[in-house]
């Protein structure tokens, strides 16, 4: 009766961020896991995977106590340092969206285990943009149209806002938006 006591309140607790984690293109990321126990452990082993969009999870590296056994193919992108749980990406790409899988064991009297999933969202910096009129010259007296036409060449989640001597245009008789 003791021992399945036991091995209930020895549960393993693993916390990792419950919302989206936004990474920027090129820069580092850190993916912050926190897990805790109480029970006597001999071995801690920490396994990460990468599952892209509609497809198969891939693994990237796991570690038991203090040793790092990481994917040959991804060791210099993917670093965890044991005993923490948490992992950095760098440099992070729009490749790298996805979901993180962290799963934690635990060896003692018995194994404990817990996993955990992370959602990346990998955003493109806006670039800078170019304006272009129609008719190029921008001079209309009085009855004429203009058409300003604005693009950017990269960048994720672009809004576009047109503003008139810092204040907001709106849709109305002087102005259409396309």
């Amino acid at each position: 009766f003791f021992h399945f006591y036991a091995g209930i309140c020895s549960a393993l607790k693993l916390t990792v961020p419950s919302h989206t984690i936004h990474g920027i293109e090129g820069q580092p990321l850190h993916l912050s896991v926190d897990y805790n126990f109480n029970a006597t452990a001999s071995e801690i082993q920490i396994i990460w995977l990468f599952e892209p969009s509609h497809s198969n999870p891939k693994y990237l590296l796991s570690s038991v106590n203090q040793g790092v056994v990481p994917d040959l193919e991804y060791q210099h992108k993917f670093t965890l340092i044991p005993p923490n749980a948490s992992l950095r990406i760098n440099p992070l790409h729009l490749s790298d969206e996805g979901n993180y899988i962290v799963k934690v064991n635990v060896r003692g009297n018995g194994t404990i285990t817990a996993s955990q999933k992370i959602q990346v969202a990998v955003d493109v910096p806006v670039t800078k943009p170019t304006v272009h009129a129609e008719p190029s010259s921008g001079v209309v007296e009085y009855i004429g149209n203009i058409t300003l036409k604005c693009t950017v060449d990269r960048g994720t989640r672009v809004a576009y806002q047109w503003m008139k001597n810092g204040k907001r245009l709106h849709a109305g008789p002087n102005y259409t938006f396309s």
